[in-house]
């Protein structure tokens, strides 16, 4: 399949220090498709829980909270890096992205930096920037400073800093949004205004939904569902409802929805179909959620969902998410492959890379070199129009107390480039134990 030209679009990179188990100031690159490798606590998850984190105090201009599920990272002294020792518990610690969408002329860019409120992380400076104007807001004396900088190649009258105060608002962010009043900026020309305003309001123009974060271990099957509210959930309790309303309520799309999980389901060899059998004909009324597999020559018998394998339960939340219409730009996945045998975890990995290609944004935690590989051969035969930039590969190494993230690559023949030589050294290790027989 020959590779389409592809507008780039959502996080660039990551960049984090004092947070959790990283210390030093890293930068790491995002790309539409993420996959996060590495041992055991080695701060993966903690790593998409900053995500959404930074997406809050960016887009929803909200106080993120480090314990919503599905990350439980604790308070601020359960967060912020601690060497242990003399070295002690850091004050405060910081994280930023930078970001590149379609509806902005210019690449957006934040930082900000956390102290401990309370008990919790809280946002006392952010600093906003792109290509002509830099803007940093902070906590000051019975106020906020803010001091907007302009860069090269703009009016002269927007190069000196301006420097103006702005009342507190108790249990509020730093107020980057106020710029968007005219009695707030009365001091300020109306050029350095407007330049201002419309850096400050790029993140909330964008209007798209929070990131889908999925947990590791997804809610056990059920042999009979009572139809009930259909809000999105880490776990995907709410999936076999949601599924249940789109067949009953929305034929169309369930056609649509139905014939993509199928797809998934012969790709993974998991089923071939599936429907929701309503055991009475009113919405309200209870049903269940079947597959079934097909065979050479006969079609076999419709299965409840709780009596087949535990992976196919497992990985229905995950695709659905990824495979409805309404599907938000970036999700943030927990070990989808979990319960599923090495074909359908490679499988998943054809998914993402299509998923992917449509505009959206998939960052995943995974333990499966047969997922990662089957996305590296998918780029290498063009059987996806994602080119090698499309994808990034972090792997998370812990050195002593802290953890150093790489930034991988893949080329056009689905090699990896810029790994470690510590990257992938347990499984050569093994291979050679084993043939040492």
């Amino acid at each position: 399949m020959p590779r389409q030209t592809r507008e780039r679009q959502g996080m660039d990179w990551i960049t984090l220090e004092d947070y959790r188990c990283f210390h030093m100031r890293q930068c790491v690159r995002l790309a539409p498709l993420t996959l996060i490798v590495g041992e055991n606590s080695t701060g993966k998850t903690s790593f998409l829980a900053l995500i959404r984190a930074l997406w809050d105090v960016a887009f929803e201009q909200s106080v993120p909270n480090f314990k919503e599920e599905p990350y439980d990272l604790g308070s601020f002294a359960e967060i912020a890096h601690h060497r242990g020792g003399s070295a002690g518990r850091a004050t405060s610690f910081c994280a930023g992205f930078g970001m590149t969408h379609k509806r902005w002329p210019r690449r957006f860019s934040i930082e900000v930096t956390f102290h401990e409120r309370g008990t919790v992380p809280f946002p006392v400076s952010r600093h906003l920037w792109n290509e002509k104007l830099s803007v940093t807001a902070k906590e000051a004396d019975r106020g906020v400073e803010v001091v907007a900088k302009s860069r090269s190649g703009v009016q002269p009258e927007w190069r000196q800093n301006r420097r103006i105060r702005l009342p507190s608002r108790e249990g509020r962010l730093v107020p980057l949004h106020f710029f968007g009043s005219p009695r707030d900026l009365g001091v300020v020309d109306d050029a350095t205004r407007r330049a201002v305003r419309s850096l400050l309001t790029a993140p909330m123009r964008r209007g798209t939904p929070r990131p889908f974060a999925s947990a590791p271990v997804r809610s056990k099957p059920r042999r009979t569902y009572d139809p009930s509210l259909t809000s999105r959930d880490p776990e995907g309790d709410y999936v076999p409802m949601f599924l249940a309303h789109t067949f009953r309520q929305k034929k169309g799309e369930w056609s649509t929805l139905k014939s993509k999980l199928e797809d998934f389901g012969k790709a993974s060899g998991l089923f071939d179909e599936i429907v929701v059998s309503s055991l009475r004909p009113r919405d309200s009324d209870p049903f269940q959620l079947q597959v079934r597999k097909y065979g050479r020559r006969l079609r076999g018998p419709m299965r409840n969902l709780i009596d087949v394998g535990y992976g196919v339960s497992q990985v229905l939340p995950v695709i659905t998410e990824l495979l409805r219409q309404d599907a938000p730009s970036m999700f943030l996945l927990q070990q989808p492959e979990v319960h599923l045998h090495p074909s359908a975890q490679a499988a998943l990995g054809s998914l993402f890379c299509e998923v992917a290609k449509q505009r959206r944004q998939i960052v995943v935690e995974t333990h499966s070199d047969y997922l990662i590989n089957r996305v590296r051969m998918d780029v290498r035969d063009r059987t996806v129009p994602l080119s090698p930039d499309d994808v990034s590969i972090l792997y998370f190494e812990r050195d002593e107390l802290d953890v150093t993230i790489h930034s991988m690559c893949i080329d056009e023949d689905g090699n990896l480039t810029d790994s470690p030589d510590s990257y992938g050294r347990f499984f050569l290790n093994e291979t050679n134990r084993s043939l040492a027989f």
